[in-house]
């Protein structure tokens, strides 16, 4: 039986850098009713709280909600009123100037330079360093336009891994690379959630916007976790709506992971997605 959904955050669960809207704080809330829930994305904590956090209803159990900001590198649960860290692996000094002149060098070379930008175009997040090509701010109309295909960023990727050997550079969000120590992606995330919750990998489901080669939930897929891929948070929401119902209503006797299975199984019919 599945005890845990694993959620990407922007594109699967809102818009980029959006708050959940209330639709999906209410389908959340509603999933945490049946099973254990976590999100992990690129975003630090500030992002975390203002998509997330702050936006599930009052009745969502918040203590069975794992949020790990930083592709999984920091965790967050919620006890005695307030959310609060369990733990944050964080970059040296050196390590941060060697990212950053990385960077420059980089969007040089590559030419990327949008005409315009909104906000800071870099940003330290403690054990994550992410370039987002628009800037932190940019509205998403222009984000969405800017690489719907990843081939932009995937010519700076290749460039930064020539010149980062030895951390991991993945693509997340609608414009962004994010830079962490080697090893640290969406896998390492979801290994460190087992290891805090107890709760085995085959025991997991995640449902992400970014499960192909190169994209930033793909590592979830080669892990070897069952997975959901979906377009935006509406077929997000209808994924949560059978799971729900598959898991309500599994009987305590018998096979319970036939029917988390089957909730998987339709959303690849409803959605058209690959699990």
């Amino acid at each position: 039986m599945k005890q845990l959904i694993a959620f990407d955050l922007d594109g699967t669960l809102a818009e980029s850098k959006q708050p959940l809207d209330a639709a999906m704080g209410d389908a959340l809330a509603d999933l945490l009713n049946v099973v254990e829930v976590a999100v992990i994305s690129g975003g630090d904590w500030p992002q975390f709280e203002k998509q997330v956090a702050s936006r599930l209803p009052a009745r969502a159990n918040s203590a069975r909600l794992w949020l790990m900001p930083t592709t999984g590198t920091k965790l967050y649960r919620h006890g005695s009123g307030a959310w609060r860290p369990v733990y944050a692996e964080l970059f040296a000094d050196k390590e941060k100037q060697r990212i950053f002149e990385a960077f420059d060098a980089s969007l040089r070379a590559t030419g990327f330079v949008p005409e315009t930008v909104w906000g800071e175009r870099i940003e330290d997040r403690g054990s994550q360093i992410t370039f987002s090509a628009l800037g932190q701010e940019a509205p998403i109309h222009a984000k969405e336009k800017w690489d719907p295909d990843f081939a932009k960023r995937k010519v700076i990727q290749r460039d930064l891994r020539e010149r980062l050997p030895g951390l991991s550079i993945n693509m997340g969000g609608a414009t962004s690379i994010d830079v962490t120590r080697e090893g640290v992606d969406k896998a390492y995330g979801l290994t460190k959630l087992r290891d805090a919750s107890g709760i085995a990998l085959d025991a997991m489901l995640f449902v992400g916007d970014a499960i192909f080669p190169g994209g930033n939930d793909y590592p979830a897929k080669t892990l070897g976790l069952d997975t959901v891929c979906v377009r935006d948070p509406g077929e997000t929401r209808a994924v949560i709506e059978m799971i729900i119902a598959c898991l309500k209503w599994a009987p305590a006797t018998g096979s319970a992971t036939r029917h988390a299975s089957a909730a998987n199984d339709r959303a690849q019919l409803v959605l058209g997605a690959e699990a």
